[in-house]
C-alpha cells in the first residue's frame, strides 16, 4: 500500500457510495422532473431506479451507458482508484451488458493534495478498465474542494441479454454474489481502527469486477440483476421489489458478511449514509422482533463496490449459485427469496 502525503478520506465529508444522495431526497429531485419524450429505443430509463441506461440500436444491438463517482473510501489513492472504476464499471455488467470504453471523471483539489498523488488515482482506475479490457478514452476534469473521482462507462449488449432490476418473477431465488460491510469498514478506517487484514478485504472485495453479471445474462432462467451500492441491500431490494411489483423476503442469518463486520458494527462503527438509508426506506421493510441494530445497521450499509443481487428461478439457483462461487466470488449466497405480494421488503431472522 503506498504511503499518501494526507489522508484522503480527510479531505471530504463523505467517502464511496456513501456519498450519494439518500434515497428520499433523490425521489423527490426527480418527482417533478417532466416526463420524458417517448423514445422507443430507450430500453431502460430512471423509471425503475435501474443501474444504467439502455439504448436499443437495432434487432441484434443496445448501447449501454451509466456514470458514477465518489469521494475517497480509503486514503491509498491508488487503491481509491481502483475501487472507484470498478464501482463505476459494475453499472454495465449489472444490466447483463460487456463494457466496451470509459472517460475519467476527476475533480481535484491541488492545494490540498500532491499531483503525483492524483496521478495514482487516475493510474488505479486505469489499471482496472485494463482489467476489464477497456480504454480510458478521455474525460473531463476540474479544480474541486474535495476529491472526487469516477468513470462513465459504455457497454454493449443484445436485447435479449438486458437484466432491469424490475424483472424478477414471483418464487424467484436471490443470489448476492459480494459479502457485506464496506461501509462499517471505512468508518473503521476513518478512526484509525481498521486492521491490515481487514484492509486488504475490503480492497480484494471491492476491486473484483462484476463480470458475472454479463455471463449470466445469457441465461433465460436469471430473470433479473442489480448491484448493491449505497442504498444498502435492503435499499436495492427494495427497488427490486418495487420495479418487478413483488414482496422480497431476506434471510439475514444468510446474508455473507465482512469477517469483521458484525464486531464493528456492535463496537458502534456505523455510517451517516447507514442513517439516512433507514429514515428513506424504513416504512416499506419489516423487520422480525428482536432483531439488534447492529444487524439492521448492516443490511443497509453503503455498500462501494458491492455485488450484485440476483433473482432467478427457484429451481435453477443451486446450479447459478455454483456458477457464481466457481467464477471467483466465494462469498456469494442465496439470500432470500421473491413472492406475490405488495411491493415492500421482510426480513426474517
Amino acid at each position: 500500500m503506498n504511503a499518501p502525503i494526507v489522508r484522503l478520506t480527510s479531505l471530504a465529508h463523505g467517502g464511496g457510495c456513501g456519498c450519494k444522495l439518500s434515497p428520499s431526497v433523490l425521489q423527490d429531485l426527480l418527482a417533478n422532473q417532466p416526463a420524458a419524450a417517448p423514445f422507443r429505443q430507450l430500453l431502460v430509463g430512471v423509471e425503475t431506479g435501474d443501474d444504467a441506461a439502455v439504448w436499443q440500436v437495432d434487432d441484434s444491438t443496445c448501447i449501454v451507458a451509466t456514470t458514477d463517482f465518489f469521494m475517497p473510501v480509503v486514503d491509498d489513492p491508488y487503491d481509491f482508484g481502483r475501487i472507484a472504476a470498478t464501482n463505476a464499471i459494475s453499472d454495465v455488467y449489472a444490466m447483463g451488458a460487456k463494457p466496451i470504453m470509459a472517460l475519467a471523471i476527476l475533480g481535484m483539489p491541488l492545494t490540498k493534495i500532491s499531483v503525483d498523488d492524483v496521478r495514482k488515482i487516475i493510474e488505479g482506475g486505469t489499471s482496472v478498465c485494463s482489467t476489464a479490457g477497456i480504454p480510458v478514452a478521455g474525460g473531463h476534469s476540474i479544480d474541486a474542494p474535495e476529491p472526487i473521482y469516477g468513470l462513465a462507462v459504455i457497454g454493449i449488449c443484445r436485447p435479449e441479454q438486458v437484466r432491469r432490476n424490475a424483472d424478477a418473477k414471483a418464487g424467484d431465488a436471490l443470489i448476492l454474489t459480494k459479502a457485506i460491510g464496506v461501509g462499517v469498514y471505512s468508518a473503521a478506517i476513518k478512526k484509525g481502527e481498521l486492521s491490515g487484514e481487514g484492509y486488504a478485504e475490503m480492497v480484494a472485495s471491492t476491486t473484483q469486477l462484476n463480470r458475472i453479471g454479463g455471463e449470466l445474462s445469457g441465461d433465460s432462467s436469471v430473470h433479473a440483476i442489480t448491484d448493491v451500492t449505497g442504498f444498502g441491500l435492503l435499499g436495492h431490494a427494495l427497488e427490486m421489489a418495487r420495479g418487478s411489483g413483488l414482496t422480497v423476503t431476506i434471510n439475514a442469518a444468510d446474508v455473507p458478511l465482512f469477517t469483521q463486520a458484525a464486531q464493528l458494527a456492535q463496537n458502534g462503527h456505523v455510517t451517516g449514509a447507514s442513517t439516512r438509508n433507514w429514515s428513506s426506506y424504513g416504512g416499506a421493510v419489516e423487520l422480525p422482533d428482536g432483531l439488534p441494530d447492529w444487524q439492521r445497521n448492516l443490511l443497509v450499509d453503503p455498500q462501494t463496490s458491492g455485488g450484485l443481487l440476483i433473482s432467478c428461478a427457484a429451481d435453477k439457483a443451486a446450479a447459478i449459485l455454483d456458477t457464481v462461487k466457481r467464477a471467483g466470488y466465494a462469498s456469494a449466497r442465496i439470500v432470500g427469496h421473491t413472492e406475490a405480494g405488495p411491493p415492500r421488503v421482510r426480513v426474517k431472522a
